[in-house]
């Protein structure tokens, strides 16, 4: 018995006890052939010798715990010491984070027009059709909806196509003279390099007594502004369509790639389309119960910014999260 006990206290390693063990306690191990011998031992004598060997197994067993429970302790000691990490050490300091494209080229954009006094307004995502569309010259059926693919829920509200809204709720809830800008996220059905479903707007207005504003007004901050983003490029005004304001303007820039040479990002024009602007329409005011004033409207595109300025091609990259790319802007 001691022989047995010694057995599994000298074994120093879980590896070795598991040897023991079923040297001991498995089908063919000594314990099995002690208890083999119970059919040899006389009848009167059988009982005696088979409450001996269980007691006998029970204390190995007791012995075998023991010892397996602090064999499994010291392994686990030994393995936290092997892999333990000084925690008063310098980690590596240059890996830091880095401001998002996006987010870094809409706060651009916000210091310009905060720098000319123009207010930051913010609105609902979740919008209803009043704010989204009609008060926007956009009645229900009005073909021009179909210029944007809109999320819609069950009860008609929608996700907001644009933050043209909050120029409406801003005029709802001020009297002229107004002078804001409403940045924030939009949505619409559309995926590919140039869509994604969620992206940033900034869009402006400019409310003033009749006759205070003009189009030449509109004209020198966006040249002023196009300037401030991309640098010397040359600027052009192309009569367009918006349903909210009349006259309206596409603004292009020099293409920033071949410098108006022609290439494929600008399709080979030498001209990149940035953003839309315009004179605002009458029946938006009506909408809002505006007498007697003029005003300017312009909105652009956050991700189509940053994309320029960063010369991404792809407008999805700046949304998967891929470290090679967002590394570069530490």
């Amino acid at each position: 018995m001691e022989t047995l006990k010694k057995q599994i206290n000298d074994a120093n390693s879980l590896t070795e006890l598991e040897k023991v063990r079923i040297d001991l306690f498995g089908k063919k191990g000594t314990l099995s052939k002690e208890f083999a011998k119970l059919k040899d031992v006389p009848g009167p004598e059988k009982k005696a010798f088979a409450e001996g060997l269980n007691k006998n197994k029970a204390i190995l067993q007791t012995e075998f715990d023991a010892r397996y429970e602090k064999l499994k302790k010291e392994e686990i000691e030994n393995l936290l010491k092997a892999e333990a990490i000084d925690v008063s050490l310098y980690g590596n300091l240059d890996e830091k984070g880095a401001y998002h494209p996006v987010m870094a080229t809409m706060d651009k954009i916000i210091d310009y027009f905060v720098a000319l006094n123009f207010a930051i307004e913010d609105g609902p995502k979740i919008e209803d059709d009043f704010h989204n569309f009609e008060a926007l010259n956009l009645p229900k059926n009005h073909p021009a909806r179909d210029m944007q693919d809109t999320f819609f829920f069950k009860d008609g509200a929608v996700l907001r196509t644009h933050t043209s809204p909050v120029q409406i709720r801003t005029m709802l809830s001020q009297k002229p003279p107004i002078r804001m800008i409403a940045p924030g996220a939009v949505f619409r059905k559309d995926y590919d390099i140039t869509h994604t479903p969620m992206f940033h707007q900034v869009e402006g207005l400019v409310v003033d007594a009749k006759g205070e504003i003009s189009f030449a007004n509109l004209k020198a901050i966006m040249s002023d502004f196009l300037h401030y983003m991309f640098g010397e490029v040359e600027v052009r005004f192309r009569p367009s369509f918006f349903p909210f304001t009349e006259p309206s303007s596409e603004v292009d820039i020099s293409c920033i790639f071949c410098e108006g040479e022609g290439c494929r990002v600008c399709s080979h024009t030498g001209w990149l389309e940035v953003l839309g602007c315009g004179i605002v329409d009458s029946n938006v005011f009506d909408a809002v119960e505006y007498k007697d004033v003029s005003g300017y409207a312009f909105g652009l595109g956050v991700e189509r910014f940053a994309m320029l300025l960063h010369k991404v091609p792809d407008l999805r990259m700046l949304f998967e999260g891929d470290t090679r790319l967002l590394e570069q802007f530490r």
